[in-house]
């Protein structure tokens, strides 16, 4: 996807618009000739208020990441993410690990654990235009995944093909039945980007496969960018159950300021009895300040609505992003 958090960071740092911004900083630390280590500190304080509840508070440190980027020749490099996430089962984890080896210009194959392609919204923080994901990723995307994948990138497109042990379960070791994730791209000018995914996965003990469409369009020029996507899934969020959802986005940055506005939408219905299981949606604003070349501020307001049970969720948040 389109670069977020970082490009803004380089926009303070260049005093220039370039377009998206995204954080991941591209300096890291050169360890050797061959051996680079990239990296993040994300924390943040939030207040979350839902209606006909008391509202509540939390702050500290959300995720540290370090990732470790060895190429030992123009042909074959290597990639090991090990992350703390406050709250995760395993809070200290090997994110992913996998190796890249590169056939020819256009042909690329990987292997390992390795995150999938599908997604407007990208799972590190750094990815985002603004602090939240819209919430429906594990409905509608892959998720880090462990098996092979080939890529060929051609003029002004690419297709992908994946074969992995489980769409969602990056420890799954089981290739009885592999899941597949197919991806095509095409990019007719240097501003538009439009990707197409198709995740298929047999659910064990049933003849029955969860299925997920993730079809996202974005268009960036400038300090502009836009982007939409539109989900379909079967059996994802459970057996028996049919679900869509979409958003929309609109990002401007400035030299050290970004501005994101985001609307999303997602229903999951019952496939036999047509019942909604969960219906939500939510409006997000959030503006961004790069205070240093590696410092990012976002401060965001979201408000959530739950067609199922009524309630309002008004959350407030002020995250600090600091890359290397």
């Amino acid at each position: 996807m389109i670069n977020s958090k970082k490009t803004l960071l380089a926009l303070a740092t260049a005093a220039a618009l370039v377009g998206s911004y995204n954080v991941q900083a591209d300096d890291g630390f050169q360890l050797s000739e061959k051996l680079a280590v990239t990296g993040f500190i994300d924390m943040s304080f939030s207040n979350v208020d839902t209606d006909g509840t008391d509202s509540t508070s939390s702050s500290g440190l959300d995720q540290f990441e370090l990732d470790f980027l060895y190429t030992f020749s123009d042909k074959l490099s290597a990639q090991v993410d090990i992350e703390y996430q406050d709250g995760a089962a395993d809070e200290v984890d090997l994110e992913q690990a996998f190796i890249t080896y590169a056939v020819n210009d256009a042909v690329t194959v990987k292997a390992g654990r390795f995150l999938s392609y599908s997604g407007w919204e990208t799972e590190e923080p750094t990815g985002l235009f603004q602090f939240s994901g819209t919430g429906y990723a594990p409905i509608f995307y892959g998720y880090y995944q462990q098996g092979v994948s080939v890529m060929y990138s051609g003029d002004g497109y690419a297709l992908a093909a994946s074969a992995i042990t489980d769409l969602d379960d990056p420890e799954e070791r089981d290739s009885e039945h592999m899941a597949t994730e197919f991806m095509a791209a095409i990019m007719p000018t240097d501003e538009i980007t439009v990707k197409g995914f198709y995740l298929n996965d047999k659910i064990d003990g049933t003849d029955e496969d969860k299925e997920k469409i993730n079809v996202w369009a974005s268009y960036a020029s400038g300090p502009l960018t836009l982007a939409a996507e539109y989900n379909d899934a079967e059996n994802s969020y459970a057996l028996g159950t049919e679900s869509d959802g979409y958003l929309l986005m609109a990002n401007y940055a400035f030299e050290s300021f970004g501005l994101t506005l985001r609307y999303h939408e997602w229903e999951v219905e019952d496939a036999a009895s047509g019942a909604t299981v969960e219906e939500m949606n939510g409006i997000t604003i959030a503006p961004s300040f790069a205070l240093s070349e590696n410092l990012l501020v976002v401060v965001e307001y979201r408000m959530d609505e739950n067609e199922v049970t009524g309630a309002d969720t008004d959350t407030f948040s002020v995250e600090a992003l600091v890359t290397f």
